[in-house]
């Protein structure tokens, strides 16, 4: 695809609109932000995915709503969408113009304090880079798998998210290389071990509980997987609720392996969670069920 020409500001101040305007004309998919550098809500027909997401989302529906929805998937280069009335609402209550790296075939390595830089500059090839509030971006050409945290102070912006647009920077843009890419291949967090519970009663079934049917509980992991893998938005909320209900159904009985635990830990961090956040969400799910 064409690569965006990160542009120069003009002198003086443009307005936010003006801004997204001129990105978008570069091929750079740009979108609104509110207040706390977040997204617009869904609307109500959006609301919670019900209108089963956009056609570029991982679970790609046949959303066309022309409200500002689904964060990152709202991105645009399209002059009438970003000039349209509900859109033209939006940015006059923007407080930030946003853009989806990925989208324009870019992948942004967001530095969060000075320890992250130093670390980049002796372990990645210089690329143009933007000074942020309390960091940088270091940009570079081609797009790869976003995730968080993928080290202290490090998180990787690219498909399937957005960062703010904080002005052109300096330096040349330099192919991603494989250093970048290998930030996200990582081993699943050997998982927690599950804590020895007193089991419930039984009822009838000769003493033997009925999530040892194989059949059984792996029908109810395999479905756990595949709740944490279709969530598009509130991925740290719907890994909680999802490790949640696999203790409340499991918890008490003994049934529950590492390895099972591994396979759930696997598929939140494929979603870019970090094995800090896939523990403290276990860690949350049992202290809510007493176990």
């Amino acid at each position: 695809m064409t690569q965006p020409t990160l542009i120069r500001r003009a002198a003086g101040a443009p307005s936010l609109f003006a801004t997204a305007l001129e990105l978008a004309s570069r091929s750079l998919p740009v979108l609104p932000l509110r207040a706390g550098k977040l997204p617009f809500g869904n609307c109500l027909t959006c609301r919670d995915n019900a209108c089963g997401g956009r056609p570029v989302m991982l679970a790609a529906g046949p959303c066309t709503c022309p409200n500002v929805c689904h964060g990152w998937a709202a991105a645009t280069t399209d002059p009438a969408t970003l000039t349209s009335p509900a859109w033209v609402r939006a940015w006059a209550q923007a407080r930030a113009v946003a853009y989806h790296p990925g989208g324009a075939g870019l992948t942004v390595v967001d530095l969060d304090n000075t320890d992250a830089i130093t670390w980049a500059r002796q372990h990645l090839p210089a690329t143009r880079t933007v000074p942020t509030t309390r960091g940088e971006h270091w940009i570079y050409r081609g797009a790869m798998q976003s995730a968080n945290a993928v080290r202290p102070g490090v998180d990787i912006k690219s498909t399937m998210s957005y960062a703010r647009w904080l002005g052109p920077g300096t330096g040349t843009t330099t192919a991603l290389p494989d250093a970048v890419r290998a930030l996200v291949v990582k081993e699943p967090a050997p998982a927690p071990a599950v804590r020895s519970v007193v089991g419930v009663s039984t009822g009838a079934g000769g003493g033997v509980c009925r999530h040892r049917t194989p059949a059984y509980l792996d029908r109810g992991i395999a479905m756990a997987e595949q709740q944490i893998t279709d969530a598009t938005t509130g991925v740290h909320a719907t890994v909680y609720r999802t490790f949640l209900a696999v203790l409340s159904a499991h918890g008490r009985c003994g049934c529950l392996t590492d390895a099972h635990v591994g396979r759930l830990f696997a598929a939140a961090q494929a979603k870019g969670e970090s094995p800090r956040h896939c523990n403290d969400a276990w860690t949350n799910a049992l202290t809510r069920l007493g176990l």
